[in-house]
């Protein structure tokens, strides 16, 4: 059977194959809101035994959602698969601290960073005026504790930092100088927000690698390694494996790209840094969301590097097959050199080792 459970927070019906949903008691056939909004909010999803109602508000203490480990997979899913209705939902400026935390702590939400941050100070204003305090912004941030460094300033663009969070005053001077320092200097300063994007995909990270062998000593002078690719499947490509340094432990500045190749178009770029330990493993650079890889299309993978001489790989495969260890599905890239100066790198020899993706 199809269980319906309403979800408040998104304005939606979501379906949910099976008998009952995911944490849900044996036999429950009520209704769930992903912003339980208090005690008898929980137990009606719970006990099944009634619809939330529409005009419930906040309890003081008693709005926190994760109380009942029950409930969070199933609201967290459900947050993950419409983040944006779920953060514009009336329901969300309700929410207590704890359960704020809990949503931006996740690498799964499915929107830009951005508004991320503005939804945010939608409930920073709102907590202000539940504590009766000014809205200034030394209240919102004081308000939002830690949630603040849990925002991923790094993954916005410069223009949409510019434009919103410097502005905003409840950064620090020092925080707003740091993030602009991250965003165009090189080597790229360390910051005390996280970095690491948010991938909305689910399932289980993949990876190929085209190379079959290691060698020593691939020099770098500005010029990007580059090689073309094909894909049998719609993927979507969240990032590369490097080689790294034959010196040591050592840290690289680096741009990459994956370039529809017909059009020469940009998809996604990145422009950040790694650190390698000198061994002849490749190192993960991710972009800051995942590119989406259409079948039978042609793209280039694109990498600049600037360090030292790495190591590189050798007797390069122009057909690679990854194989689903569950499904058994296969996703098949097709490497080709990619015309014009490369730095070297072929479908036998070169950098660009490792694509990083999502089926």
């Amino acid at each position: 059977m199809i269980l319906q459970r309403h979800t408040a927070m998104c304005g939606k019906t979501c379906a949910v194959s099976g008998d009952t949903a995911v944490g849900q008691p044996p036999g429950y056939q009520g209704s769930v809101s992903v912003w339980p909004r208090n005690r008898e909010d929980r137990e009606r999803a719970l006990n099944g035994a009634e619809e939330i109602k529409e005009g419930d508000r906040v309890g003081e203490g008693e709005a926190r959602l994760f109380d009942e480990p029950q409930l969070a997979s199933l609201c967290l899913e459900n947050i993950d698969k419409n983040t944006s209705d779920a953060i514009n939902a009336e329901g969300f400026t309700d929410i207590d601290l704890d359960t704020l935390m809990a949503v931006l702590e996740r690498d799964t939400l499915g929107i830009r960073e951005i508004r991320l941050f503005n939804a945010v100070g939608r409930w920073a204003e709102a907590e202000c005026q539940r504590q009766q305090l000014q809205l200034t912004p030394e209240n919102k941030r004081k308000v939002l504790g830690k949630a603040l460094s849990l925002i991923r300033f790094p993954l916005m663009t410069i223009e949409e930092f510019a434009a919103g969070p410097a502005q905003s005053a409840v950064l620090t001077d020092r925080e707003v100088v740091s993030l602009f320092l991250h965003f165009t200097v090189n080597p790229k300063p360390r910051v005390e927000f996280i970095d690491r994007p948010r991938c909305c995909l689910r399932g289980k990270e993949c990876s190929i690698n085209r190379f079959q062998q290691v060698e020593s000593r691939w020099g770098y002078s500005g010029t990007s390694d580059r090689i073309r690719f094909t894909v049998n499947r719609r993927i979507f490509v969240v990032g590369f494996g490097l080689y790294g340094s034959i010196h040591g432990p050592t840290d690289y500045q680096v741009n990459i790209q994956i370039i529809h190749t017909d059009s020469n178009t940009i998809l996604g770029q990145n422009d950040t840094g790694f650190s390698c330990d000198g061994s002849s493993n490749t190192f993960r650079v991710m972009f800051k969301e995942p590119v989406e890889i259409l079948p039978n299309v042609n793209y280039t993978a694109c990498a600049t590097l600037k360090g030292p001489d790495s190591h590189y790989g050798t007797k390069g495969l122009r057909k690679v097959t990854h194989e689903s260890p569950t499904t058994g599905t296969k996703t098949v890239f097709t490497f080709c050199y990619a015309a014009g100066n490369n730095n070297g790198t072929s479908v036998e020899d070169g950098q660009v080792p490792e694509i990083i993706f999502y089926t």
